[in-house]
């Protein structure tokens, strides 16, 4: 019994009993399958890293001694990086736990580098090898920035992608759905876009304004020459396969009185094996083959191509190898053909040469000797030969008159309006 300041009793006061003191709360253990994802991002973010540095590498010494000696390395592991990437990928669609600001970046990195490279490679081809240390450096450096945005700075501990960087949720029906929207309605339109855009600007590019690539199809551009004694000069830029009214129609066009120096590569001795033809091309996108179709009746048909006994031997057996797999297609012999057959070095370069270089100056040179027997001259000849062509035209006193476009390939179901013959401005 406890008394108050007037040495009075307390009745019923209660005992002064302290509360036990808190247990700390226990850590869940993560489960297995989050182990197992952290694990396997982080062997994702291992290989494109690994890619990246041997890419470098690879590069690096193929800059500085024109040799690629970590190619096998680098084939596998890229293979496999960009097949893990792949992986990761879609599984971004089945759970929201993988963070997309490290892979999203990571895994359409390998498509960006593959979109941008692939314009710039036809432009510069002279400088892919530069082009390549560049993309590889800016692989490395993005790797870089992703380990440390995992590790919270640049460490390199193990797993590479921590647990605590994952996500709470396993599958969600909204980040299904979201995955599937924005590949579909987003990144797929983007991408086709993109590859059309760059697809036309090469073909305008590579045939300085003869061909261009529409929503509709493939025009071409006829263009009429003139000097100043009234001698014309038709260029017509003809394709192998095409719709079969192109052929009739342009045709059509040539003048009673003209001579038509004909496109045709003639085989004398027999040099190649298996005849070229775009009979199955045609088959596929339902055209017609030019040999079959065009057959000029207006004017005087005269051969003005070389025989294949003017091209080098390294283009002649390039053309044999060719003509096997179009005419067999891929079986076993065409395969081990394919893979016994040794690339000579820059034979790019000696394809140029004889396919249209050689050809070309066999052309000017018949274009020169027929000017004096006829006041016109018709070439209808494949679209790659016409801006070499043209240019010699114009320095030799010819100036462009008129250019009238044609549809040479009209993709079905969707027509490009064909524009009226308009005069172009001397030059």
């Amino acid at each position: 019994m406890s008394l108050d300041s007037s040495n009075q009793p307390l009745q019923n006061e209660a005992p002064n009993i302290s509360a036990p003191p808190l247990l700390p709360e226990l850590n869940p253990q993560p489960s297995f399958a989050r182990k197992l994802l952290a694990w396997l991002l982080s062997l994702c973010l291992g290989l494109f890293l690994a890619d990246a540095a041997v890419s470098l590498l690879d590069d690096s010494v193929a800059l500085g001694f024109n040799s690629h000696i970590f190619l096998v390395f680098r084939i596998i592991i890229g293979l496999l990086a960009v097949l893990m990437a792949v992986l990761v990928y879609f599984l971004m669609a089945l759970t929201p736990a993988i963070p997309k600001s490290l892979f999203v970046p990571l895994a359409l990195s390998y498509l960006v580098i593959q979109l941008v490279g692939l314009p710039l490679a036809f432009l510069y081809f002279e400088k892919i090898q530069l082009m390549g240390w560049i993309f590889s450096a800016i692989q490395v450096g993005l790797g870089l920035g992703l380990l440390a945005r995992a590790q919270g700075g640049l460490k390199c501990r193990w797993p590479l992608v921590p647990l605590a960087r994952l996500g709470q949720r396993r599958f969600t029906w909204r980040n299904l759905v979201g995955f599937f929207l924005a590949n579909v309605f987003i990144l797929l339109p983007v991408v086709l876009i993109y590859l059309f855009v760059c697809f036309a600007g090469l073909v305008s590019h590579y045939t300085e304004g003869f061909m261009t690539l529409h929503p509709g199809g493939f025009t071409v551009h006829a263009q009429k020459y003139v000097r100043a004694d009234g001698k014309t000069i038709q260029l017509f830029p003809m394709s192998h396969v095409a719709e079969g009214n192109f052929y009739q129609e342009i045709s059509e066009t040539f003048p009673t009185n003209s001579l038509i120096l004909m496109e045709g590569v003639t085989d004398e001795h027999q040099l190649l094996k298996h005849g070229i033809n775009y009979k199955k091309m045609a088959s596929a996108l339902g055209l017609s083959e030019q040999h079959e179709k065009f057959a000029p009746t207006r004017g005087e048909i005269v051969p003005a191509d070389i025989d294949v006994s003017q091209f080098t031997t390294n283009t002649l057996d390039l053309l044999n190898v060719v003509t096997l797999i179009h005419t067999r297609g891929l079986d076993a012999t065409t395969i081990q053909t394919l893979m016994q057959f040794s690339f000579a070095p820059d034979l790019q370069n000696y394809l140029f040469d004889d396919l249209l270089k050689k050809r070309n100056r066999h052309l000017l040179e018949q274009i020169q000797s027929h000017l004096p027997e006829t006041e016109h001259l018709v070439v209808p000849w494949g679209v790659a030969h016409m801006p070499e062509l043209a240019r010699e035209i114009q320095k030799s006193g010819f100036h462009l008159e008129e250019t009238k476009e044609y549809e040479v390939i009209r993709f079905h179901g969707i027509r490009h309006p064909v524009a009226e013959p308009k005069p172009s401005e001397k030059k």
